[in-house]
């Protein structure tokens, strides 16, 4: 062999040499990660063990929401020992596959094929009775609703994020979610090169973490009576929607809470997307004549008035720079106590007692009963209305306030506020769960309560209410023989910069029995169109209700 001739061996011997090293060193040193990865997935099998999701239940322990197992079905080929015509034939045969179906599933690629997904336990035991070696059932948790609709507002509903994992939508769904979800476990094991488990290979197993179960204070019989109540009466009234929250004044808890249209959070994906906002605590409204006594309560709080004290500017409509305020009714009762312009329901009365309070106590006492921030009620959604600062109001501002237009709140603000009135004058944080159990670990919850008026003022208001109930405009529905402290409100609904002369929130608001309360409860219809006044709407329906509970629950409300 001539020189040349070696040394271009040589050359060539060299540069395989070279490309051999090159190539190793970028898979050992490049790509070695990846390659470490790839080599682990081929070795190794890693399986989520998925956490029970917590469940929820009525006051009397009844479940509310209750966490299901559902079973996916898993065929690993190289263990079938029949055709896959005569198991296609077989698995048609008990389920809603096609049997062209399953076969074509059968005839890809892949050695594990996901067959039928969230079987229920019926479908599981037919599968089992087939007894096909190669079917394998994994386990996951679903929900499931055993009241359908009911308190959906409330709830929310179990949905899947952009990950595909469970996840807390809304309501206490949404609120709770971590808690409810649990830790989910893994388990890590050495597989073949078929990808069958090794029964003696290595194995790691993370514990699992229940999540934790949730009872409320929402009571069975009153949220049914509600829901009930207030589907007839969005119908019988010609609302748009309605809206009822009952609360136990005492403790703030929530005993029923019930919105009409609702939806079933089983099937939440055939919903339109706008009923899944809460209206008791995801919109506001102009309350109208309901905020009459708080502002009320704030005058005699701060002993601006007395109830006995006469108004001098009652006998007609009242002009506040370009503008005109008059009654409800177009009727006018000169030298009207306060008592009798809670009564009358009297704007032109509101206006004079909002002129002795003034501004800044105004905004000062509507703070301390919660409205313009969060209640912090343990619900996903929770919205709130802005009070303006002192610099942004204008006379006619601060007259309309006294009569509860230009201002908003949310149905659980004013449920808060006049909870207040009804124990004695003590703001107290308004909650759905009363305690969480975790691993059988009760965790009660505490709330925030905060004396904001004096029990005097709160004695003096519920006398006022009790009598609007009696006398006022509403007296023709009232109970007979009962004491109920309570107070209409008809709000015109601003519209593009005014108020459509039309369309109106009707609204009742009160407690019972007036004097050792154990509810308070607001009904709200949405644009009653049988007649826009809530002393012939909203005030009729909450009686109604009221009855209702009464007998049910033997209270005597005199």
């Amino acid at each position: 062999m001539s020189l040349s001739r070696t040394r271009l061996v040589f050359i060539l011997f060299l540069f395989s040499f070279l490309v051999i090293i090159a190539r190793l060193s970028w898979w050992q040193i490049v790509q070695s990660k990846a390659l470490l990865a790839q080599a682990k997935a081929q070795r190794w099998e890693e399986k989520v063990v998925p956490a029970k999701r917590g469940e929820i239940f009525f006051a009397d322990s009844y479940p509310l929401a209750s966490s299901k197992p559902f079973y996916n079905l898993y065929a690993f080929k190289p263990e079938i020992k029949i055709s896959y015509q005569e198991l296609a034939e077989q698995l048609a045969k008990i389920s809603s596959l096609e049997k062209k179906e399953i076969q074509e599933m059968l005839d890809a690629d892949p050695l594990w094929i996901p067959i039928w997904r969230h079987l229920e336990e019926k479908d599981r035991e037919k599968i089992l009775s087939l007894k096909i070696s190669g079917f394998q059932l994994e386990e996951e948790t679903g929900r499931e609703y055993p009241e359908a609709s009911q308190a959906a507002h409330l709830l929310g509903f179990l949905g899947k994020n952009e990950k595909g994992e469970n996840q807390g939508y809304f309501g206490l769904e949404g609120y709770y979610d971590r808690q409810l979800r649990g830790s989910d476990g893994k388990i890590i094991q050495e597989k073949d090169a078929l990808g069958r488990p090794i029964v003696l290979g290595n194995y790691r197993q993370s514990t699992v973490k229940n999540g934790v179960d949730l009872r409320l204070f929402l009571d069975r019989q009153l949220q049914w009576i509600a829901e009930k109540h207030i589907a007839e009466g969005t119908k019988r009234y010609g609302a748009q929607k309605g809206l009822v929250i009952i609360s136990n004044p005492q403790n703030g808890g929530i005993l029923a809470m019930a919105a009409y249209p609702d939806f079933d959070p089983s099937h939440y994906s055939k919903t339109e997307s706008e009923l899944f906002l809460n209206p008791a605590i995801s919109e506001t409204f102009e309350p109208g004549s309901i905020l009459k006594i708080l502002i009320m309560a704030a005058a005699l709080d701060s002993d601006t008035i007395t109830p006995q004290d006469i108004c001098p500017d009652c006998a007609g409509p009242l002009e506040i720079d370009e503008y005109t305020i008059r009654t409800w009714n177009d009727q006018y009762y000169p030298n009207s106590t306060m008592t009798e312009i809670i009564q009358h329901s009297d704007n032109v009365g509101m206006v004079y007692v909002e002129k002795q309070l003034g501004l800044e106590k105004t905004l000062a006492y509507l703070e301390q009963f919660g409205i313009g921030r969060r209640t912090s009620i343990d619900l996903q959604g929770e919205t709130t209305g802005k009070l303006k600062e002192k610099e942004y109001w204008s006379p006619i501002d601060l007259a309309t306030i006294s009569f509860g237009q230009g201002i908003a709140v949310t149905p659980i603000q004013m449920i808060q506020a006049v909870n207040a009135i009804a124990n004695q004058g003590k703001l107290i944080q308004p909650k759905v769960v009363q305690e969480i159990n975790n691993n059988q670990k009760i965790e009660k919850i505490k709330q925030e309560t905060k004396q904001i008026i004096k029990p005097k003022t709160a004695k003096q208001i519920t006398e006022m209410m009790a009598n609007a109930v009696e006398q006022g405009e509403a007296k023709w529905t009232k109970i007979p023989n009962a004491s109920i402290a309570g107070k209409t409100g008809t709000a015109q609904i601003p519209i593009q910069g005014h108020y459509d002369p039309e369309k109106t929130i009707a609204s009742f608001i009160g407690f019972a029995p007036a004097f050792q309360p154990q509810l308070t409860m607001l009904v709200i219809l949405y644009e009653p169109t049988t007649s826009p006044w809530a002393a012939e709407t909203a005030a009729p329906l909450w009686f109604d209700i009221a009855k209702d509970i009464f007998l049910l629950k033997s209270i005597n409300p005199k």
